[in-house]
């Protein structure tokens, strides 16, 4: 359940800093709305995560996430044109992550 938790706090985050850019510098209500209940929920989500999986590991797992989720919407949502360096660096986020996953340090 700690791993649904964390998806869910993944998911809640990366909207949350989609709706940021739509704030317009914070002049609409709705996005700003979006913003506090995504952040608020990342965090509800991220903590009962953190009941079943190690803090490190769990930070790690949920910002690099976030990360690549960010990303990869932001240039089909805002049509934002990534470079191959920030490509190949996603990669090694990408990399990392499974390192993670496949570590025998998220059990207890």
């Amino acid at each position: 359940m700690s791993w649904l938790f964390l998806i869910l706090g993944v998911v809640a985050e990366a909207l949350s800093h989609l709706a940021l850019k739509a704030t317009d510098g914070f002049n609409k209500p709705l996005p700003l709305a979006m913003v506090a209940l995504g952040h608020l929920f990342a965090f509800i989500f991220l903590g009962l995560a953190m009941k079943g999986i190690p803090v490190g590991i769990a930070h790690a797992v949920w910002a690099g996430l976030a990360i690549m989720t960010v990303t990869l919407l932001s240039t089909f949502i805002y049509q934002q044109h990534l470079d191959t360096s920030v490509w190949v660096g996603m990669a090694f986020v990408a990399v990392g992550l499974g390192l993670i996953a496949l570590s025998q340090g998220h059990s207890h």
